[in-house]
């Protein structure tokens, strides 16, 4: 190339590229179209200086992205700075609508501003964006005013949630009386309502008040019981009452101090001065996911905030500073969504006003921006930007700690897991340092400073048992346990025992009147035999009960057993008496079935036997039976019978002994359809819940009759003046205790709570109190005042159930199954054994018998004595018939014998088969026969007529046979 000669054109614009650039965008940026947009702020504030910032900052960045470098639409924003007053703001939003012809407006900063400010975009129809306003209620009835902040209510149910874990059953609100709240504050009680969390008073700080009048403040909150606080309020506000609150000593152990958004920012913006005086304070703010995008944002904003305000401590933007980030781009996004938009400002149908006000006039692309910014969703610095219900979707929130110069993340709130010490699961809580450095759990309320319980005690007539007024001292049953359950508790509770009585010394009204008197709050407490009742509950809170429960009948008693003649038949019913005698027949048949071949007790006339088996029979009731018994079968039988006659024989000197000697005392009365139907009257114990009972159970009123005391009880029982006493349960055993022999509790028991402690609605001692009385209630200092109150010995029951009936078949229905049997078996045996043994005089008839000859056999061998086959005891020893034939022995002359019977020297054939035994042998005829261990003859019988002829006799002495030697020739 020559010296001298220009360079080409490719090198020329490579050399000034970044001049082009720039120039190519101021060209684009001119041709690009312009969506004026309004701000309002008060840069004097802290929020105003992060806000503006943050929108410029936004506005650079927005439009520096690549990915919006071809927009058409370019926003420009057109800043009023109008500090705190809501004239001015309203001044600079109709200079901006008018003048200006903004299509949208940013801000207001404070509600005050936001209402008049909310009304000129309705008339206007263009929409007013506050990201820092909080929400007044009609704010929802305005379509142009929108909050691209989190709602306030998802707020308060995330404080509801940190409340409800920790149990705290009262909450007081603490706030600025202000705007700022009126939307707030009703969403948070309503939160807490649905967690069973009770709101009874709210604290209001005015923006206004000195440090008197919020030290007054304060010494209120120090008289309530609660120490649990929700604050919100400025942040120079907010400064001021921490640092009175902790003079007062209500920054230290047991108190509990959360703080709601809006205040939780003072931490960043106040610092140290706010962290020192806030130590275990919790915090509630949304939640803000720490991107690397975010992080660079801080990077940047610092560097122009600190450029822009010399000497300041702030280093990195509040989440209000965010929502105004994310604002700016929402609302960039919607201009060039919305397409050309040009200040097309109309004259409104009503702008023939006497008012700049009046005369505003509306523009339509103002409203397609709305409509194209109600769309909007992106990713925003702050989280997911969506518009609903004209305000920015809230999602989770942080739980944050303030211990020793830092802020500590505890955990989290979301709207599916609750509170949670993580975002993704559901675990408990990072550790929690409260106020006063403690780590146990403040258990929300404290005994209020200088006060004493005033504790109202009931005048009673009657039963002072339960409470009573000696010498100026409060006693009683009443007053032991709950004097037991107080001094168990982990703090004092000073107490004043008051009677509630009118000058005369009477009491002043019904036990109703008594607890009303609570609910007026003339009292802290009712302590005495209070009933816990539905209605009662609705003025007090009451304990858990602290005696047994429930209404029952007390009648008089009388011995309903009379005993006459007949007495003695009354142990055993009709059936168990038949079903006896017929078992002593059926006993002594068996036996005499089984004993008549072989045992010569059981022979002889008709008359004779049958004498012989009843008188057996019925002896063994009395084991007094003379008869021998000879075989094994009629032995096991009297023995299974006498086991028998044994068992029925105590149980019936049992039961008759019983009815003898103890009085069967039976109820008069054992229900109430009985006193109805019979008109009678019924009595109750004056100034109490029991007539509403009686109505209820359709007793007439005028059967009724009060009274007061046991003595009056027991007089118009005992004279027949009412028939039946319905009363408590408590009542009626203090009763007993002096009138037990008497008198009963009968009948159904109809359920009620018992006797309870009644305080005021919302007082924190009702469940400190009710968890005492169950702890005391399961040890031994209870059952010992209970025998105090009740005596001793238990007064038992006496109804019915109680009477001793009489025996009836069916208690022995076993035994006489068991005697029975055997005595079947046994009989059934013997018969089986007899034919077997005689069997050869079944045979020698022939095969072809018929059944009559087989019978008359049978009644033959049965008619047929056998010898008997037992051996026979040492002291009747019995003959062995060798020969096979026995001589009869002779008869004295003066004997009452039959005349017509054999000659003494006649011998009878006996058969000496038996049951168990086998066939003798058989003898020579004329032969000796011998008796082994025989006895020598006695004087008596060797001076008889027996003795001097030589015959042989047998001497019977009581029911025993006994043989002698004899000789034959």
């Amino acid at each position: 190339m020559a010296m001298g000669a220009a360079p080409p054109l490719w090198a020329v614009l490579r050399r000034h590229s970044g001049l082009l650039l720039v120039l190519l965008l101021l060209v684009a940026a001119a041709a690009a179209q312009v969506v004026d947009v309004g701000v309002i702020l008060d840069r004097t504030t802290w929020v105003g200086n992060i806000s503006w910032t943050s929108i410029e900052l936004a506005l650079d960045e927005f439009y520096a992205d690549p990915r919006h470098a071809r927009y058409r639409t370019r926003l420009k924003l057109h800043l009023r700075d109008t500090g705190p007053d809501a004239i001015d703001a309203a001044a600079a939003g109709l200079d901006l609508l008018k003048n200006v012809g903004v299509q949208a407006i940013v801000g207001p900063q404070t509600s005050s501003q936001a209402k008049f400010i909310a009304e000129l975009g309705k008339k206007s129809t263009v929409p007013v964006i506050s990201f820092s306003a909080d929400c007044p209620s009609q704010f929802g009835q305005n379509p142009y005013f929108i909050r691209t902040a989190w709602n306030d209510s998802s707020q308060a149910e995330a404080i509801a949630s940190l409340v409800e874990k920790y149990n705290w059953r009262e909450v007081v609100p603490v706030f600025e009386d202000d705007d700022s709240n009126t939307r707030f504050v009703p969403d948070l009680v309503d939160a807490l309502r649905q967690v069973d969390t009770r709101v009874s008073y709210r604290c209001k700080i005015h923006p206004s008040d000195t440090e008197d009048d919020m030290r007054r403040a304060i010494s209120n909150l120090k008289l309530n019981w609660t120490t649990v606080f929700v604050v919100r309020m400025s942040h120079a506000l907010a400064l001021k009452f921490f640092n009175l609150a902790k003079d007062e000593g209500m920054m230290g152990q047991g108190y509990v101090w959360i703080t709601a958004y809006g205040l939780t920012d003072i931490f960043d913006v106040v610092g140290s001065p706010a962290l020192d005086v806030m130590q275990g304070v919790l915090g509630v703010k949304p939640h803000v996911q720490d991107t690397v995008e975010l992080q660079n944002l801080r990077q940047r904003w610092r560097n122009k905030y600190r450029s822009e305000n010399r000497g300041t401590s702030l280093s990195e933007p509040t989440v209000s500073g965010l929502y105004a980030y994310d604002t700016i781009w929402a609302i960039a996004l919607a201009a060039e969504k919305a397409g050309y938009v040009n200040a097309d400002f109309q004259p409104s149908v009503r702008n023939n006003g006497s008012t700049d006000f009046d005369r505003i006039d509306t523009s339509e692309a103002a409203e397609k921006l709305r409509d194209a910014l109600l769309k909007v969703n992106f990713s925003g610095m702050s989280g997911q930007f969506q518009i609903k219900d004209m305000q920015l979707v809230s999602v989770n929130y942080t739980i944050i700690n303030i211990v020793d110069q830092k802020r500590r993340f505890v955990g989290f709130w979301t709207p599916r897991s609750g509170i949670s010490g993580s975002l993704n699961t559901k675990v408990d809580l990072d550790t929690i340092i409260w106020p006063g450095y403690n780590e146990t759990v403040p258990r929300g309320w404290l005994f209020p400073v200088n006060k004493t319980l005033q504790i109202a005690v009931p005048v009673k007539a009657g039963f002072d048992e339960f409470v009573r007024f000696e010498n100026g001292k409060a006693m009683g049953f009443c007053i032991d346990v709950f004097e037991a359950v107080v001094q168990s508790l982990p703090y004092d509770v000073p107490r004043n025992y008051v009677q509630f009585r009118d000058a005369t010394g009477h009491s002043k009204g019904t036990y109703d009147d008594l607890v009303y008197s609570v609910y007026l709050e003339d009292y802290d407490a009712v302590v005495g035999d209070i009933t816990i009742l539905a209605n009662r509950s609705l003025f007090v809170d009451f304990t858990l009960p602290y005696t047994e429960s429930g209404v029952r009948m007390l009648v008089p008693v009388l011995d309903r057993r009379k005993k006459t003649a007949w007495t003695f038949l009354k142990p055993l019913t009709t059936d168990l008496w038949l079903g006896t005698g017929a078992f002593f027949f059926f006993t002594g048949f068996v036996v005499w079935c089984i004993e008549h071949r072989t045992n010569q007790d059981f022979r002889g006339p008709p008359a004779s036997q049958i004498g012989t088996v009843l008188y057996f029979s019925f002896s063994t009731l009395v084991f007094a039976h003379r008869e021998k018994i000879v075989n094994n079968l009629s032995r096991i039988v009297v023995v299974v019978w006498l086991f028998v006659v044994l068992i029925v024989q105590q149980s019936y000197t049992a039961s008759l002994s019983s009815i003898l000697t103890v009085e069967q005392l039976q109820p008069t009365v054992t229900n109430l359809e009985e006193i109805i139907r019979n008109g009678s009257y019924v009595g109750y114990l004056n100034d109490s819940f029991l007539p509403m009972l009686l109505k209820r159970l359709k007793i007439d009123e005028s059967k009724v009759i009060p009274f007061d005391s046991p003595e009056e009880y027991n007089e118009a029982l005992s004279s027949g003046r009412v028939a039946v006493i319905v009363d408590e349960i408590p009542y009626l055993k203090v009763f007993l205790k002096k009138y037990c022999r008497n008198y009963t509790m009968v009948g159904p028991t109809y359920k009620f709570d018992g006797f309870g402690y009644a305080f005021t609605r919302g007082s924190p001692l009702t469940s400190d109190i009710s968890r005492g009385i169950l702890k005391f209630a399961s040890n031994e200092s209870m059952d010992e005042l209970q025998k105090e109150l009740y005596g001793d010995t238990s007064c038992p029951d006496k109804d019915d159930s109680q009477t001793s009936s009489s025996l009836t078949l069916n208690s022995f229905k076993g035994l006489f199954i068991i005697t029975g049997a055997s005595s079947m078996l046994a009989l059934i045996l013997h018969i089986i054994i007899t034919v077997y043994t005689h069997r050869h005089d079944f045979s020698s008839d022939g095969s072809h018998s018929s059944w009559h000859t087989w019978l008359a056999i049978l009644l033959k061998i049965f008619h047929e004595g056998d010898s008997p086959s037992n051996t026979p005891v040492k002291d009747e020893p019995a003959m062995a018939n060798v020969g096979g034939t026995v001589e009869s022995p002779a008869s004295p002359p003066d004997s009452d014998t039959d005349t017509g019977s054999p000659p003494n020297h006649i011998i009878t054939n006996l058969d000496s088969y038996t049951d168990t035994g086998s066939p003798p042998e058989v003898g020579t005829p004329g032969r000796e026969v011998a008796v082994q261990d025989a006895e020598p003859l006695s004087f008596a019988y060797m001076h008889s007529g027996s003795g001097r002829s030589g015959v042989a006799s047998l001497s019977r002495s009581g029911s025993s046979i006994r043989r002698r030697q004899i000789s034959m020739e």
